[in-house]
This record gives structure tokens, sequence and C-alpha cells, in this order.
């Protein structure tokens, strides 16, 4: 439920923050105009400074962004618009919890090492137990089988360690759904459009460069944005891949020296 929330959370915020960005954006014309109205009475160069800043903001890119969007038509466009909301909430949702669930492996082993030498297997697990991320969750599962043998522990680490590499990639897969379906609602969108732009055609009798343009611009808009959503989704669906190989990696090398670590105190023992 907790990640859930925090989903649906950043989701909110996001489409906060558009809105926030909207309404200052039409207000900044506003308030534009009336700086102006209050220096009417100033010189010719003021009124130049300030009508060259009001044409600036005007065609700033935010605007014109916005000013597509909306040429796009609403239908395509707003799906596309929640392809790259919910697709960039699980993609922060899966950053915060891989950052999270990074820890410095090698002072953990330390850690368990010096437990271990002072009050047996048990204190080692409870500094695992006391640690956060998945490393120290597979210590754990491992150490709690020490009774029954090294082989065990062994067994025991290799499959919660598959347990936890499920749970580090969870929601890839609605994200690379996100990725694939944004152009693909695009193109969709285009499709229709070229539809109803050869339709207009047929209503007309007669070819004209103006329906045939202003439809297949507004078609190809929604592909042009689909086409941006799935690049933004694709970088950060390779950035987790990479910090969920990093963590593997870790994972495996750290198991190795958990098991050193475990026939070291079995030989003592």
């Amino acid at each position: 439920m907790k990640k859930v929330f925090a989903i649906f959370a950043t989701v909110a915020i996001l489409v906060f923050g558009m809105t926030m960005n909207v309404v200052a954006q039409e207000a900044a014309p506003v308030a534009a105009t009336e700086e102006v109205v209050v220096d009417s009475a100033a010189t010719a160069t003021t009124e130049d400074a300030v009508e060259t800043e009001v044409v600036t903001e005007e065609t700033s890119m935010h605007k014109a962004l916005k000013t597509k969007f909306i040429e796009g038509g609403a239908g395509f466009m707003s799906t596309v618009a929640f392809c790259l909301i919910f697709g960039l909430a699980l993609c922060i949702e899966r950053i915060m919890y891989l950052n999270l669930s990074s820890i410095n492996t090698k002072k953990l082993l330390t850690d368990i090492d010096e437990a271990w030498a002072k009050g047996g297997v048990a204190s080692a697990m409870d500094v695992c137990r006391n640690t956060r991320g998945p490393v120290a969750s597979i210590f754990y599962q491992g150490l709690s089988r020490y009774d029954e043998g090294v082989d065990v522990v062994e067994k025991s680490v290799a499959s919660y360690g598959s347990v936890q590499l499920g749970l580090l990639e969870k929601n890839l897969s609605w994200i690379s759904l996100f990725i694939a379906l944004a152009p693909m609602l695009g193109f969709m969108g285009t499709v229709i459009g070229m539809i109803e732009a050869f339709d207009k055609i047929q209503q007309a009798g007669d070819i004209s460069a103006t329906i045939v343009a202003g439809g297949i611009k507004v078609a190809l808009l929604t592909t042009v944005f689909g086409l941006i959503v799935a690049i933004i989704l694709q970088i950060f669906y390779n950035y987790i891949l990479s910090r969920i190989d990093a963590l593997v990696n870790d994972m495996e090398d750290s198991s190795i020296s958990l098991l050193d670590i475990v026939v070291k105190h079995s030989v003592k023992k």
C-alpha cells in the first residue's frame, strides 16, 4: 500500500505541477499588458523593451509546446500524456527504491564478521535485521540456516537472491508497456487524422493545399509527442536497468564473501 500511495502521490505532484505551469503561462501575458498600460507615458525606448519582452514570453518553448499539444487534439494527446505521467511516476518509484536498496556491503560484511566473533551467529543475524536493503535480507536468510550446514546456507542465499531480484525488477514491465504504447497511440492518432483530412477533401470535392496541410500537421503532432514520451521513458528505463545490474553484481560478490565468513567461523567452531 505504501508503494501504491507513493506512485499516486507522485502522479498528483506531476499533474499539479503541470496545472500550475499552465496557470503561470496564462497569467504572464496579463501581467505584461498591465505593465504596458502603467508605463504608457514612458519613453518610446521603454515601450519597445516591454513589447520585446512580451513577444519573447509568448514565443517561449513552454507556450509553443502547449499550443502544439492543443492542436494535436485532446483525445489522443491526453492518452499520450497519461503514458508520460504514469510512466514517469513508476520510474521515480523504481529509482527511489533502488537508491534505498544500495548500501555499503563491505562495511556490512565487516560488521557481520565482528558481531559473529563476539556474540555468535545470533549477533550476526541482528546486524542483518537492522540493515535495510536486499543484500542484508539475503544474508539474514542465509544465516538463519546456519545450523543446517554450509551447503544449505549457500542454497538459501541463491534462492532468496532470485526473490530479491524479482523485487528489484518490479513494475519494469509496466514501464516498458508505456514506452511501447506512447508511439503506438501517436501513430494511431496520425492515421485517424489522415483519414479525417481525406474526408474533408472528399467533402470539398477538390484538393486544397490548406485542407491537406492543416490536417496532416495536426495528425503528425500525435506521432511527435508519442515519440518524445517514448524517448524520455526509455532513458529512465535504461538507467533503472543499469542500477539493477550494479545491485545484482554487488549481491553476488557479497554473497561469496558471506560464505567465506560462514566457512571461517564453522572451522573455528
